[in-house]
């Protein structure tokens, strides 16, 4: 990827913009580079024990394992990959697109959170993806900081100036698990990302990611293949844009194995064409040619599935590669295929809607139709890009702020489905309209013009409630259960295929999703709806407008079938005046797709007083397939002014979806009653046929859901209760709750930990009045520790004490955790670290070669400089962007050209700093 890069998130810097040159930002006069995620604040704010996803360097992942790894149970993908309904041209809103064409998005989660960056949370203001129907691999790209490094580095300089964030951050950004299950349920496959460069990963380069073992196999990728599988994601895209020096062409070969090991564990390996293999080279051929083919297929065997072209691939460039591909084919025996294994480059997040993204689109094409496949770097600059979009920069952040996500709705819309927001009709614009978000529709045409919409909703069963993965509250049965905002992608449901294709010869409705009052649309006039939020989770469809003539909302492409036990619901609330309309059930079968089946809804011109359920007999179907769900809104005898209606779930189903069996094992593994924490466990369902998710309540207030065994709540809303499992059936209803009843009040309170340089842990608190039995106190280490074996010490206290001692513990900052439990009541828990005054002395294997020491980056978990002093006096080292030259090693910052240097004095001799600011005793190597 030829860009100049944002320092962590792959994009290119620009100046701050003014409101007086936004016209320019429109017209793509300038580079734009996409917002970071600020730590969040308020109630908002990370939880002390929340799950956070975190980078990897290589030595980190040659020694991780699950049990080291901070919050890896609960960063697991348990959805697995859903098959694709077959390819239905009939049914496409542009019937000359080629379904073998596919589409690549690499871009962030909810957002560049490089810390703190949580699967799911009380914070509505992030990024949803929305438009899984047009993509195939999604892959993972703003980097993340590696673990252990402390949130305080992340201050106002780091938010502010993205040359100014000095910490680590890992070569491997692996994805958010709640990313992949929704990934997974739109049969998209998540890719983790490696990603090496001179200015973005300090210290790192590839060869440290191809040591071999012992045994001459390489450790890494064998890690790499545990973490996929371990985590849920399926495959890596990688990136290798080292430069001075560039990769070396010994490694090659080495390379091109590492690859293979990828391979051969199945993963899927996208090959960021980056490197010319007779030279070693950091070049872009933006074609295949005999340079690069190697990183495909080399010695009878495939090294990866694709490549990624860097930007600017042009029509000759596309051409060069089929008659190649062609060649190689007859050469070799393989079945090589542009459209498979050919990706042409898009950056999204620097020319956003401009004539340069348009143009590049344009040259890719045949008659409308892409000749290569595509992929877009930055495509959520839809949310992250709005302040810079907007012509404003740091403190402010109108991208967090719930009032503003309208507007990213809508850029998402236009960047996805068109200039018009309507996949049916992709021209853009002769005029700008949509200067209120920041936007321009008139040259971007949007991926629905090149891309054929895909599915997963087939079989006989379908739910939807119209879930995009966040909500101001959460609603249950139409009730507010839970008045907190959230996001969690697990829960989002299968996204509308056609945002917003409507069939009418009358006035375009407007659709939007209604999250409920709380959603403020007092910036925008595009909205005047009454708004009501969803019936089961944090959205319903909208529809309002002058319904002047029949009018087609077509919402799913499926391939549904039909038999005698087969019936359609619809949940609905019209709170606009009782008039002459109908709605209908919209069905297009494969056997006639020209023609549009309704199926009325029995008084839904009616308003009514809250939400209605009509179910429909299919039985009049049997044997047919439906190809296309949506609904059809008629105004009857007359027009209707303001119409409205929110539709809060639609389903097919046939009653052949089980009715899920309660979970056995529901426990709570962690109480936290001093932040309101917990996490829960149960043995799920791993059935995925049968159980879609995991609903989790407490005291019959929903807390959030998943499907997984495992679930962190981030704040209880009592402190005694019922919690209650539901697993979630193929037809959408709940099934059987597991039960599990607490009591915090009888438990231990105010528990505290104090750990003294003497090697002392005191754990104390108070005692709940009333509550009878000895009292158990136990300490054990967690996660990734730098002492020879695991803390895990216990003692019985006499009842009524209210402290306990431990010693001979250590002092060296690993984590811990402590829990206390009175009697046979619930043990509760309190997390921190162990005080931190060692410093351990560098331990890695330097070597001299002449005058030349090569000093490899540190691999301890705890280090933050490594000072290198010849006769006495401190050696500086470049850090990378330019930023200066420091008198240390900085973790993350300095440049690889400091693991191995020339040093002519007579005495060496190196001495580290851990984040506490404690110094190891020196080592002497000269």
């Amino acid at each position: 990827m030829t860009l100049s890069r944002n320092a962590w998130t792959g994009k290119r810097k620009r100046a701050s913009l003014l409101p007086a040159v936004i016209a320019l930002v429109l017209l793509g006069a300038t580079t734009v580079s996409a917002g970071d995620t600020w730590p969040f604040t308020g109630e908002s704010a990370h939880g002390a024990n929340q799950p956070s996803v975190h980078g990897y360097t290589s030595s980190q992942i040659a020694n991780w394992t699950p049990q080291t790894d901070p919050d890896s149970a609960l960063l697991r993908s348990r959805v697995p990959l859903q098959t694709r309904i077959a390819p239905f041209t009939a049914t496409q809103a542009n019937q000359t697109l080629n379904p073998s064409v596919q589409m690549g998005t690499i871009a962030g989660d909810y957002g560049n959170a490089f810390i703190e960056n949580a699967p799911y949370t009380n914070k509505f203001a992030q990024y949803h993806f929305n438009f899984w129907q047009y993509t195939d691999y999604y892959s993972y790209w703003h980097g993340t900081a590696t673990a252990y490094t402390p949130p305080s580095y992340y201050d106002s300089l780091a938010q502010s100036n993205w040359q100014e964030k000095w910490f680590e951050f890992g070569m491997l950004n692996i994805p958010n698990p709640t990313y992949t299950d929704a990934a997974h349920k739109n049969g998209v496959l998540s890719l983790a990302g490696i990603f090496f460069s001179n200015n973005d990963r300090g210290q790192q380069t590839y060869k440290q990611m191809l040591v071999k073992n012992a045994s001459g196999q390489f450790t890494v990728a064998l890690k790499l293949i545990e973490m996929a599988q371990y985590y849920g994601f399926d495959g890596f895209f990688i990136n290798q844009e080292e430069l001075s020096p560039d990769i070396a062409v010994a490694d090659i070969p080495n390379y091109i194995a590492f690859m293979k090991v990828l391979q051969d564990a199945g993963l899927y390996v996208q090959w960021d064409d980056s490197v010319n293999t007779s030279t070693g080279a950091n070049t872009f051929a933006r074609t295949f040619n005999a340079n690069n083919i190697s990183f495909l297929y080399n010695g009878g065997k495939q090294v990866s599935n694709s490549f990624f072209f860097d930007y600017g691939m042009t029509g000759t460039q596309i051409t060069n590669a089929i008659n190649y591909l062609n060649s190689f084919n007859t050469t070799n025996g393989t079945s090589y295929n542009i459209l498979k294994n050919g990706f042409a480059g898009i950056e999204a997040g620097a020319n956003r809607w401009s004539t340069t993204n348009s143009s590049q689109l344009s040259s890719k094409l045949s008659g409308g139709v892409p000749r290569v496949s595509l992929s877009t770097l930055g495509a959520d600059f839809v949310h992250s890009g709005l302040d810079e979009d907007m012509g404003l920069s740091y403190p402010v952040s109108h991208r967090s702020e719930n009032k503003y996500q309208w507007m990213t709705t809508l850029r998402e819309q236009l960047w996805w489905s068109g200039p018009n927001v309507n996949p049916k009709n992709t021209t853009p614009s002769s005029t700008n309209t949509v200067t209120d978000v920041y936007a321009d529709n008139r040259n971007w045409p949007g991926v629905a013009s090149v891309i054929a919409e895909r599915s997963v909703i087939g079989g006989n069963n379908f739910s939807t409630s119209f879930n995009t993965g966040h909500g101001l509250s959460y609603y249950v049965n139409g009730a507010v259960s839970n008045t907190a905002e959230w996001s969690n992608m697990s829960l989002q449901d299968i996204p509308v295929t056609w945002e917003w294709w409507q069939d009418t010869a009358g006035n375009r409705l407007a659709v939007d999703f209604d999250y409920g009052p709380s959603y403020d649309l007092t910036g925008t006039t595009r909205f005047s709806y009454q708004q009501i939020g969803g019936y089961k989770g944090g959205s319903s469809l909208v529809v309002k407008g002058n319904l002047n003539a029949e009018n087609f909302l077509r919402l799913y492409k499926t391939d549904l079938s039909v038999n005698a036990n087969s019936k359609v619901s619809v949940t609905y609330n019209k709170p606009s005046n009782t008039d002459t309309s109908t709605m209908y059930i919209g069905l297009v079968t494969a056997a006639n797709p020209t023609t549009v089946v309704k199926i009325a809804v029995p008084g839904s011109g009616n308003k009514t007083t809250g939400w209605t359920t009509a179910e429909l007999n299919l039985s009049a179907y049997v044997g047919q397939k439906i190809a296309a769900l949506g609904l059809v809104y008629n105004p009857g005898s007359a027009a209707v002014a303001n119409y409205q209606m929110n539709v809060g779930q639609l389903r097919v189903y046939d009653g052949s979806a089980v009715s899920p069996a309660a979970p056995t094992g529901l426990a709570i593994a962690s109480a936290y009653p001093g932040t309101g924490e917990m996490v829960l466990n149960w043995d799920m369902n791993t059935n995925y046929a049968q159980v879609k998710q995991y609903n989790v309540y407490v005291n019959d207030i929903f807390m959030g859901g998943k499907y997984d065994s495992m679930f962190y709540i981030k704040k209880l809303p009592a402190q005694s209760g019922t919690i209650k499992v539901v697993p979630v059936g193929a037809d959408g209803n709940e099934g059987t709750a597991a039960t599990l009843a607490y009591n915090l009040n009888n438990a231990v309170s105010n528990l505290s930990a104090s750990s003294q340089s003497n090697g002392d842990l005191t754990v104390s608190w108070t005692n709940p009045a009333g509550v009878a039995g000895s009292i158990k106190v136990t300490v054990k280490s967690l996660n990734q520790i730098t002492t020879p074996a695991a803390v895990s010490a216990q003692t019985t206290v006499a009842q009524g004490t209210t402290s306990a001692t431990f010693s001979n513990l250590p002092v060296n900052g690993d984590d811990y955790e402590v829990t206390v439990a009175i009697g046979s009541n619930l043990p509760v828990s309190k997390s921190g670290n162990f005080i931190d005054v060692v410093c351990a002395p560098y331990a890695e294997s330097w070597s001299w070669s002449g005058n030349t020491l090569n000093l490899p980056m540190p691999t301890t978990r705890d280090w933050r400089y490594l000072y290198v002093y010849e006769n006495g006096t401190p050696r500086s080292f470049d850090t990378t962007y330019s930023s200066g030259s420091k008198p240390r090693i900085i973790r993350g910052r300095t440049t690889k050209a400091s693991l191995s240097f020339t040093s002519t004095t007579t005495s060496v001799y190196v001495v580290m700093e851990d984040y506490a600011g404690n110094l190891s005793a020196p080592l002497t190597l000269r």
